[in-house]
């Protein structure tokens, strides 16, 4: 599947270093999946949005993702992507953007037409073939018809998913300069959130975290003297502090590390497609860190 990575700094911008795939080289490594992508947006400090990211088309492209990359910013998102909709091309590799938000999405979404439509001039924004960006840009959609809302738009767009089109999972994380939103329904991935102190569980350690995938890795000295936010895929260090959301549960991280929890979907989607059901392509993408119910 897909690995997601968000983390908030909050008012204060952190310094971090990110490797977008860290596997060794071992033959039980060599067995699995290669990404298909790799991608990582920060913001500067007038909140623009900052994204660099690669397809994962040739050898270049994998050292790109071994690369340390030190940034600094006060919201960071990261994703590795493994297709399930689209070619291996920078238009569909995450995170997106659109209206100063960044996006990355881990799951499926059917019946694209539908989506199509439902999205009508908002479809402008879509520039590659992904489900995810389609997704994205119905948010952008329903936070427009809300005002500026996002958690309303939020909701509004991941409810008509869940009534209308085949899903298999929604997971996702949305990021502005000054706050991250995450999203986990239903139940067919584990998103984990991660409410750290300052130095971490001793107090005084800095955050080195890393995806027991061998995927996305992050390390960052200045979180041994500030608090922070981390929402992962999965858990990423020995901290005992890391939580499951709830499936339908939408938690906002504002630039006061302030979190605040709704469930914004209390039903599950009438069109759940089982892993066994999917195209081989999509299931492929699917299977690792399913969840087990």
């Amino acid at each position: 599947m897909c690995r997601l990575f968000g983390m908030s700094a909050g008012r204060r911008r952190a310094r971090a270093t990110f490797w977008l795939l860290d596997a060794p080289d071992s033959l039980a490594e060599q067995s699995r999946r290669n990404p298909d992508g790799y991608g990582l947006a920060t913001f500067e400090p007038d909140g623009t949005p900052k994204i660099a990211k690669r397809p994962a088309a040739a050898y270049e492209d994998e050292l790109f993702a071994r690369e340390a990359r030190e940034e600094e910013s006060s919201t960071f998102v990261a994703h590795v992507r493994y297709a399930s909709t689209g070619d291996l091309s920078l238009e569909n590799t995450h995170p997106f953007e659109q209206e100063q938000r960044v996006f990355a999405h881990n799951g499926w979404v059917g019946e694209l037409d539908a989506l199509d439509a439902r999205l009508g001039d908002y479809r402008r924004l879509v520039r590659g073939q992904t489900d995810s960006e389609r997704f994205f840009a119905l948010v952008t959609r329903e936070i427009d018809a809300a005002g500026g809302d996002v958690g309303r738009g939020i909701a509004a767009a991941a409810g008509w998913i869940a009534r209308e089109l085949p899903l298999f999972s929604l997971n996702f994380m949305l990021a502005t300069a000054d706050d991250v939103w995450a999203l986990r329904y239903p139940e067919s991935h584990e998103l984990l959130v991660l409410e750290r102190a300052v130095g971490g569980p001793t107090g005084a350690r800095h955050l080195d975290a890393a995806s027991p995938a061998g995927t996305v890795r992050v390390r960052s000295a200045g979180l041994a003297r500030q608090p922070a936010v981390i929402f992962a895929s999965e858990q990423m260090d020995e901290d005992d502090g890391w939580r499951p959301l709830e499936s339908g549960e939408l938690v906002r991280v504002d630039r006061d590390l302030a979190v605040t929890r709704t469930i914004a979907i209390d039903e599950p989607p009438r069109r759940l497609v089982r892993l066994e059901d999917l195209d081989p392509r999509v299931a492929a993408s699917q299977r690792h860190g399913a969840a087990q119910t």
